[in-house]
């Protein structure tokens, strides 16, 4: 059984957050064999959607950050799962649910994303449309990605 949360970072405990970053570490940095620089300043301003198992081991996360940090938009960032729950719709139901979120507390928004670019499928199924705009972001390819509104 998975219990979601979302919460702002002043809100979260210190092993809550602890947990965030050790799995977004694991992903990002040690799977994805990919130095940067995690900790941004953003998570201060942030919403932290986690998702755990029934142990309490942190299994999927997104961040969510209000408009006017990384775009004008509301966008979603730091979309994450542990290499044992993949291919079993954790990724969607977190993305789902981060969404829903944005709509219930920004209302019916944009939201803009930073996509690697293999999700490009993925993240289509999601309402998500590419604006065109691809680059590198530390050796990997991304496109960033537009979602009109926040409502299902």
């Amino acid at each position: 059984m998975l219990k979601t949360q979302t919460k702002h970072f002043s809100d979260l405990s210190a092993k809550e957050f602890h947990d965030i970053l050790q799995l977004r570490i694991n992903v990002f940095i040690v799977e994805q064999n990919c130095p940067y620089e995690e900790i941004d300043g953003r998570d201060l301003k942030s919403f932290h959607l986690f998702t755990s198992n029934e142990t309490g081991k942190v299994v999927g996360v997104t961040r969510i950050l209000p408009q006017n940090i990384s775009y004008s938009e509301v966008s979603i960032g730091r979309v994450a799962s542990d290499s044992n729950q993949r291919g079993k719709g954790i990724g969607q139901e977190i993305m789902i649910k981060s969404i829903e979120f944005i709509h219930s507390e920004f209302g019916n928004v944009p939201i803009r994303i930073s996509a690697q670019k293999y999700l490009l499928k993925f993240y289509e199924s999601l309402g998500f449309v590419s604006t065109g705009k691809e680059y590198l972001e530390d050796d990997i390819p991304h496109v960033e990605m537009l979602r009109e509104n926040s409502e299902f």
